[in-house]
């Protein structure tokens, strides 16, 4: 099944890596508040990244000995500890393969456009900066935390983006683990037995296959540690809300909150509503919250499939963020905002398995978010292309 192998490549010294590391270039939008405090530090992987001049910035960084060259191949156990909670993965070498053969399985559809950037950002460069993150049904747990319990962290420190990023103040440990050590044995014996299911980052994992990679840098973790956000939508239809409301079953709430499964929160500037499904299919896509939403509510809205990507009708929060989504309908941006119950990891990993004999069979745009997301910056990856 799944095959893995240490990374050998770039990672930061311990005195630079709070400034090195970065939230991954896709939740960094333009003009953002947190792309204006990454712009500010010279030593972001944010200038790498994101810059205009990547492969300039990566290289003073490596003849300021900020970024330090590492050739021995290893695995890097993460644990991050946020509100009282905390996760462990681990981040590898992952062999790529075709999805036919099972080995990487995806749940969302790719497209050649959307990996242009990673691609010329690979090729100027020679490595990979960011991770696939990846889920595994392989029992390692036990294996992480004899890992933690027995070897000491290279790094240990706490993000700092200025309380702008989900990240920030998320309190991070690494462990360095030799490919050739007992437990680099360990982990890559139980993983090998499993195939990885792309959580998040299908078209990193798009651009190793273009690239022609014979491994890409990867980020596993447990399913039984992995949190699915839901995908909630902000929405301006070509009708107005107001004037569908006596088409469409609604309940008045008072409350805008995540909804019980197969019903719809839905906020105005005026009042809050709940909005239940009225058909339930029986497919691993149809009966997902978001397919239904698509069927029974945009339509009465006058929106269709090819909209769902275009900023004037349509924009996206996780789970967390609800507030943000509120301030955005009371200041007029859009007119409604819909939050959803979150895609359980069953109902993932179900449509998962059925698309490797199917491809056509894949989760609708913005179904889940994956909270937190991995840092960059804590090992890039030196891969090699066939």
């Amino acid at each position: 099944m799944a095959k893995i192998k240490g990374i050998i490549g770039l990672r930061p010294s311990k005195e630079e890596i709070v400034e090195v590391t970065c939230p991954p270039y896709d939740v960094i939008k333009e003009g953002s508040v947190i792309e204006g405090v990454l712009k500010k530090r010279d030593n972001s992987l944010y200038h790498v990244t994101l810059g205009k001049k990547p492969g300039e910035v990566l290289q003073r960084l490596i003849n300021q000995k900020i970024m330090l060259p590492d050739e021995e191949p290893c695995y890097y156990v993460y644990e991050q500890n946020y509100d009282g909670i905390s996760r462990t993965g681990v981040l590898s070498a992952v062999e790529v393969s075709d999805y036919a053969l099972g080995e990487i399985i995806r749940h969302e559809k790719t497209f050649d456009d959307k990996v242009k950037g990673r691609l010329e950002l690979r090729s100027k460069t020679g490595y990979t900066f960011e991770p696939v993150f990846l889920l595994t049904e392989a029992k390692i747990e036990d294996t992480l935390e004899n890992i933690k319990q027995n070897h000491s962290p290279v790094y240990e420190f706490s993000s700092d983006f200025e309380n702008n990023s989900e990240l920030h103040g998320i309190y991070n440990r690494i462990y360095r683990i030799p490919e050739a050590s007992s437990a680099g044995i360990e982990l890559q014996k139980n993983l090998s037995e499993y195939p990885l299911y792309i959580a998040d980052g299908h078209h990193r994992y798009h651009a190793s296959l273009l690239n022609h990679q014979t491994h890409f840098l990867g980020y596993i973790c447990p399913t039984t540690k992995v949190v699915v956000q839901a995908y909630n939508r902000l929405i301006n239809g070509k009708k107005s809300f107001g004037s569908i409301i006596g088409q469409i079953p609604l309940q008045e709430t008072g409350i805008f909150t995540t909804p019980m499964k197969h019903c719809f929160a839905i906020y105005t500037k005026d009042k809050s509503f709940l909005l239940e499904a009225q058909k339930i299919p029986n497919d691993v896509i149809g009966k997902l919250d978001c397919s239904i939403l698509e069927k029974e509510l945009y339509p009465i809205l006058g929106l269709t499939h090819e909209l769902i990507m275009d900023p004037r009708h349509f924009d996206y929060y996780p789970e967390a963020e609800l507030e943000q989504m509120k301030k955005r309908v009371d200041a007029g941006e859009y007119e409604i905002a819909v939050a959803l119950h979150p895609v359980s990891i069953e109902e993932l990993v179900a449509v998962a398995n059925a698309g490797i004999k199917d491809p056509q069979i894949v989760m609708p745009e913005k179904s889940t978010y994956f909270s937190p997301k991995i840092l960059s910056g804590i090992i890039i990856y030196r891969h090699i292309c066939k």
